[in-house]
């Protein structure tokens, strides 16, 4: 493995930023210095750039297996590392779902065998496969995935004594969809007589509504209390689910924790008059008032990791009527340019940032030796010039998908170089195929 000396850059990392020289070897962080003359198989010039730890995603849908005319492992980290996204956890609402300890373990080996970024998938709990989900093994799966709403995939579970037992028993993490799905039928069912098949996107909010999201999280959460579980859940969309969560601590020290969405962030129900069933998703994108208390929460610390949810369809399915148009957006190649829309307006720091993106998906879950820029931990590493803008075009996509509802808009920073686990995997808008990732390991 090539030596890779990083000169003069920004270094952002644990609260601070400072003019620094990163030198890697064996895939890993040796040395950071002021400056470090020493030489190397490849020198990168930062000077005038930004140094950051990889982004890490805690939510994605790479559609791998079953469904990749949307999407493919491969394809998707291309994206990811292109956005500066070093690692992701996959769901497994596949086809098939990733119900077996067997269809988990296919996973792994295809993302061994494809993918530019670092790499998990979460193990999916059904009604039927509680037993088989509980033998996971918490060192070397990110978590188990229960989906407590139904969403594009339909791996609902709604019988009580299995999410008790869940709960009772598991001594992983669990990551929730919260969604109750019988206050989403009752809504559907009066839009339905209202609208007939032809209800307008702009009710998608009023039908997976703020309530149907707060009796589902209020559950998890009083189960997770109940018994001492490590709980997790995934994109909160309302001020009123944050009363669950605590404001503060450290984030090490939390059994509950919660994680919002960038989407979420960045748009309100305002934009479903432009963007329509491109901004479709589950849970449905809500209210400026709501993406205001959001805001509130993640700065609170109520809300303790920025993802994605990243979940791409195509066009083709995408441009259907209110209820046939499935749920999801393409979004891991730009979660640092939205951030970085808010960092330039003054919403959230550069440290902040970086910790959301970075230190926290890390410390959260536990990942070995990952998330920060620290002597010794793995080189995952953005280098981004902060001079530069990147316009959202069609040609710049790397979404299996081609589309996104950003086409158009123009975000500060250009990622220039990513490197994952020591190795540089993008550069200058050119990907480096050798430069496989490895299998995220957690100590819990």
């Amino acid at each position: 493995m090539k030596k890779i000396l990083i000169k003069e850059g920004l270094v952002v990392n644990r609260g601070r930023d400072f003019t620094a020289d990163i030198l890697l070897a064996k895939g890993r962080i040796e040395r950071i210095a002021s400056s470090i003359d020493e030489r190397a198989d490849i020198e990168i010039d930062a000077s005038g750039k930004w140094v950051l730890p990889g982004l890490i995603d805690d939510q994605v849908h790479f559609r791998e297996p079953g469904l990749t005319h949307k999407a493919n492992i491969a394809s998707e980290a291309r994206a990811a590392v292109a956005g500066g996204v070093t690692s992701f956890m996959d769901m497994p609402n596949t086809r098939p779902p990733t119900l077996t300890q067997q269809l988990l373990e296919e996973k792994y080996r295809q993302a061994a065998r494809v993918s530019l970024a670092n790499y998990s998938f979460y193990m999916g709990v059904s009604n039927d496969n509680l037993e088989e989900a509980l033998r996971t093994d918490a060192d070397r799966v990110c978590g188990l995935k229960v989906f407590m709403g139904s969403s594009t995939g339909n791996m609902l579970v709604d019988d009580a004594e299995v999410l008790e037992k869940l709960f009772a028993r598991s001594h992983m993490l669990i990551a929730t969809h919260c969604e109750d799905e019988q206050t989403i039928r009752n809504n559907m069912h009066q839009y339905r007589q209202r609208y007939g098949e032809h209800v307008p996107i702009s009710c998608h909010p009023e039908i997976r509504s703020a309530e149907a999201c707060y009796l589902s999280s209020s559950l998890a959460v009083n189960l997770a209390k109940k018994y001492g579980s490590r709980l997790h859940v995934l994109h909160l969309t309302t001020g009123k689910e944050l009363e669950l969560f605590q404001a503060g601590g450290s984030l090490r020290d939390k059994r509950i924790t919660a994680e919002v969405c960038v989407h979420h962030l960045f748009f309100s129900s305002e934009d479903y008059k432009h963007l329509g069933t491109r901004i479709k998703c589950n849970p449905a994108i809500k209210g400026p008032e709501e993406r205001e208390a959001l805001w509130k929460g993640l700065l609170e610390d109520r809300l303790d990791v920025i993802a994605t949810d990243h979940a791409p369809h195509t066009l083709e399915e995408k441009n259907n009527s209110y209820f046939k148009a499935p749920s999801g957006l393409p979004l891991v190649q730009h979660s640092l340019n939205i951030m970085l829309h808010f960092y330039a307006q003054g919403h959230i720091s550069l440290p902040r940032l970086v910790e959301k993106l970075c230190h926290a998906p890390a410390d959260c879950f536990g990942i070995r030796e990952r998330g920060y820029l620290d002597e010794g931990y793995w080189a995952d590493i953005v280098i981004l010039n902060p001079h530069q803008q990147h316009t959202v075009s069609r040609s710049n996509l790397h979404y299996h998908c081609g589309w996104s509802p950003l086409e158009g808009m123009s975000f500060p920073g250009q990622v220039e170089t990513t490197i994952v686990s020591g190795q540089i995997a993008y550069h200058l808008g050119q990907f480096h195929q050798a430069a496989i990732g490895k299998r995220l390991e957690f100590s819990r």
